[in-house]
């Protein structure tokens, strides 16, 4: 286990990561097996430099280097080519804002995720998950990505539009997304930007979706300031009452409308994929899912889960935790250096680019005792204070640690309590999945067959 050690007698280790081509650098490995090479380079040192085309890139692997960076977020600003192809998806929201508009936005979007309001949108979550855990036949194969994405866009949609959507918008939600997400990422990993404007197929896909995306958003908008009937408990009123106490400005259109998508794309895909890969970890240890079961009986005994029960049920969020540590969503982010500086007593010129990646940081033998192994025990109290800081990263961290990550723990172990309370997910026999990394670390379709408990 790493231990920190005074700035001034630690001896970081830099190293230039190996299989870069000429021109090319790291891009084709990145391309191909990025989860597999960013892992491996840890091993070579504390800060490792790859190259993206002919663009060195930095990757701290070391919790005091990867805090050096998330704490001074006006030197390690986000940035690089993520950002760069994600604005003209999700515009200047809360992920693609500049250090100095992040903060504005930051104090105007975060009453909308305080506490009241999560109790609200818990009932939301509770009618949901109480819905989808009652919707499925025993022993009929699920997609269970996909139900989970279902049910991720159903508590999502109604949190941010307290209204009832219609059906078919919930469902365009749900068709749209998945799109969008896979198209961003497809650009973002290209390092010549020529990808995007080829006539594809795939990017006339993208294309209509983000066109559709962004209409439904300005209609929702528009049917509230037609209604002007005040707070409905819901984020998008929140967004329109937030008022900024130390300029005393409130969001435009624009802006809100930016908020909306960005927390459409981080409060569904993450989750859902978060959601899906602790059904396919559970499927495979037995002894973890017993004892989830066990927790659930006793908690509800027999009933649906509700908002007051998350405290009780601590093993479930334990599990939750562990499978965001194996598998992330947040996968991997960028941020860029606003001035000369240096990290791991490496100099940074401006404009140099950062990776974050928190799989790399979860699956390090030296932060994680048993990398591979799916073990929720390990957050129990007595073992999770060893646990170095700034080495588990589901969240990011910073000033720009996610915003909606109690809602997310929320609505997870509410739907993992509600399902497990009826069901034991089984696995079909051979069926083999594998991380796609995307804008989220997704795991793609998982059939899995529901039996009566």
């Amino acid at each position: 286990m790493r231990t920190a050690q005074h700035p001034a007698t630690r001896h970081w280790r830099h190293a230039l990561a190996p299989g870069g081509l000429p021109l090319a650098g790291h891009a084709l490995l990145m391309g191909r097996k990025p989860l597999q090479f960013l892992a491996s380079l840890p091993a070579h040192g504390d800060l490792v430099e790859l190259r993206l085309g002919p663009r060195p890139v930095f990757l701290p692997c070391h919790p005091e280097l990867v805090q050096q960076v998330l704490v001074n977020a006006r030197i390690y600003d986000t940035g690089g080519p993520v950002k760069e192809k994600a604005k003209p998806i999700l515009g200047n929201g809360l992920i693609t804002s500049d250090w100095a508009d992040h903060r504005r936005q930051r104090r105007l979007v975060q009453p909308a995720f305080q506490a009241a309001r999560i109790a609200k949108y818990a009932e939301v979550m509770e009618e949901a998950c109480a819905a989808e855990s009652t919707a499925w036949s025993a022993r009929r194969p699920i997609d269970v990505s996909h139900e989970m994405l279902a049910l991720t866009a159903r508590v999502t949609a109604r949190a941010l539009f307290s209204t009832d959507m219609a059906p078919h918008a919930v469902a365009e939600i749900q068709h749209c997304l998945p799109i969008v997400v896979e198209g961003a990422y497809r650009q973002a990993i290209d390092p010549t930007g020529l990808l995007a404007r080829l006539p594809l197929a795939a990017n006339r896909r993208f294309d209509d979706a983000l066109r559709r995306l962004n209409q439904l958003i300005d209609r929702m908008i528009d049917d509230y300031k037609a209604a002007d009937d005040g707070d409905r408990g819901d984020v998008l009123s929140a967004l329109f009452a937030a008022q900024d106490d130390e300029t005393g400005g409130t969001m435009s259109d624009q802006e809100i409308h930016d908020q909306v998508m960005t927390l459409l794309l981080a409060g569904i895909e993450t989750t859902a994929s978060a959601l899906t890969w602790t059904w396919f970890l559970l499927g495979r240890n037995p002894r973890a899912e017993a004892a989830l079961h066990a927790e659930v009986d006793e908690v509800l005994g027999g009933r649906a889960p509700v908002y007051a029960d998350v405290p009780r049920l601590a093993h479930t969020q334990r599990v939750f935790s562990e499978a965001l540590r194996l598998f992330p969503p947040a996968w991997l982010f960028t941020r860029t250096t606003t001035e000369a500086t240096e990290l791991g007593g490496r100099r940074l010129p401006p404009a140099s680019d950062v990776l974050i990646s928190p799989y790399v940081m979860h699956r390090d033998p030296a932060l994680f005792p048993d990398p591979e192994s799916f073990d929720p025990d390990r957050w129990l109290p007595e073992r999770a204070k060893d646990v170095a800081r700034n080495s588990y990263l589901p969240f990011g961290g910073g000033s720009r640690k996610c915003i909606g990550d109690v809602f997310g723990m929320t609505e997870a172990t509410l739907a993992l309590a509600a399902i497990a309370g009826r069901w034991r997910m089984r696995p079909i026999p051979g069926t083999k999945i594998r991380p796609r990394p995307q804008m989220s670390l997704t795991a793609g379709p998982l059939r899995m067959i529901p039996e009566p408990r």
